[in-house]
């Protein structure tokens, strides 16, 4: 984004992450808050369970944003909000222009023609009650589509489409494998040929065979169908493979934002460095060269998160090299998701390249024209701008060990 619409964004209330003139989709600091309530006749709210954060991101047409973190940084969450089946707590959800975060009866209704969603669980997403031609044909009767041969010729042609027998059209889900059922989760998404579909972890419960030709048929959709994905998942090889852009987010909040190619090469967020060290590398006298980052305690709790960073508390960096300055500025400063290079984005008070912990091409990433000095000239330039460091952090292999 060119720096006169990031500031025109800006005015308008508008995260720059999230301001994108060709987003089909656009989400500003969004946030979803689970109350937490007790007393039994009069209920009063003594907490919250903060599982999105502020949240601001964009989604391109034909475009894949993948979102990864560990299990319970509130990706699924976020996902479900962006998909309407959680009502937001504050925020905005903009969908070709349109706020639908207040959207409801009818107005809901209609949109579900244009965002539906893949779940995570092949079984239980499944009604066993009905057959696949039930389940797949519920879209056009919910709706009341029109289709030109027919429902049920239209469902066994989707069937067909996403690797299914059409004769299996009366078989119940007990029937199928694993796979087969998320495919009959897929054909039921597409069936009224939506603008947006949220996958939530669509592979996460497959095996790896399976994994990745469910990966490849969802590929193919999108290239048939021109199809937008969202696409949650924790494997960052299955994200790596599918998405056009990455946002890691850890407690509710994106903590790195970026091009797929540039964050796999040059990632600038210590959480990022962690996720990208434990990465396996097709080649064990690389991998044996590479440094393992492991993050010291659990994933702080979303009811009490910590004050300033909330990563600071399992931060490699703050606990072995920063000074006691800095380290302050981690504790008190809440860091803000900010442009630090090339429609990069990062909250961090004190962001460093490391190139050697990516190792893209390593693993199959072939890295836009960004350099590595490129990266560390624009890291360089923003922690002068801002005085936060008052010198050059050291070099990896300088580092202190844990």
């Amino acid at each position: 984004m060119s720096t006169t619409a990031r500031t025109e964004a800006e005015a308008d209330g508008m995260h720059p992450a999230a301001a994108r003139p060709d987003a089909l989709l656009a989400v500003n600091d969004l946030k979803k808050h689970f109350p937490i309530r007790q007393g039994i006749l009069i209920q009063r709210q003594v907490g919250a369970v903060r599982a999105v954060d502020g949240v601001s991101f964009s989604v391109g047409r034909g475009e894949t944003l993948g979102l990864v973190g560990e299990s319970g940084c509130g990706k699924s969450t976020a996902a479900r909000v962006v998909a309407k089946l959680l009502e937001p707590t504050a925020g905005s959800v903009m969908f070709e222009g349109q706020d639908i975060a207040k959207y409801s009866g009818s107005r809901l209704r209609a949109l579900r023609t244009d965002i539906q969603m893949i779940f995570q669980d092949p079984y239980s997403s499944l009604n066993p009650r009905h057959t696949i031609g039930t389940i797949v044909g519920a879209p056009f009767r919910i709706q009341k589509a029109k289709t030109e041969n027919g429902v049920k010729a239209e469902v066994q042609g989707l069937m067909e489409r996403v690797g299914l027998n059409p004769e299996h059209y009366n078989r119940y889900p007990h029937e199928f494998s694993g796979g087969q059922r998320q495919r009959i989760g897929i054909a039921r998404a597409i069936a009224l040929k939506p603008k947006l579909i949220v996958c939530d972890e669509p592979v996460s419960a497959l095996d790896v065979s399976v994994q990745a030709q469910v990966v490849n048929l969802l590929e193919d959709l999108q290239n048939d169908f021109n199809l937008t994905y969202i696409f949650v998942a924790h494997d960052l090889s299955v994200v790596r493979h599918i998405s056009d852009r990455v946002a890691v987010m850890y407690l509710g909040k994106i903590m790195e934002l970026a091009d797929r190619d540039v964050l796999y090469s040059t990632p600038m967020h210590p959480y990022t460095h962690a996720l990208m060290s434990a990465v396996p590398v097709p080649d064990p006298e690389k991998e044996s060269r590479r440094e393992r980052i492991l993050l010291v305690g659990d994933l702080p709790s979303p009811i009490n998160p910590p004050t300033g960073c909330v990563f600071h508390t399992r931060c490699p960096k703050y606990r072995q090299i920063l000074s006691e300055t800095d380290k302050q500025q981690c504790r008190d400063a809440v860091p803000l998701l900010e442009l630090k290079a090339d429609d990069h984005f990062v909250a961090c008070h004190f962001p460093q390249v490391r190139a050697d912990i990516a190792a893209a091409v390593d693993i199959g990433v072939t890295a836009k024209e960004v350099s590595v000095e490129q990266a560390e000239e624009a890291v360089e330039a923003v922690a002068a701008a801002e005085e936060a460091l008052a010198e050059a952090p050291p070099a990896p292999e300088d580092r202190p060990e844990a």
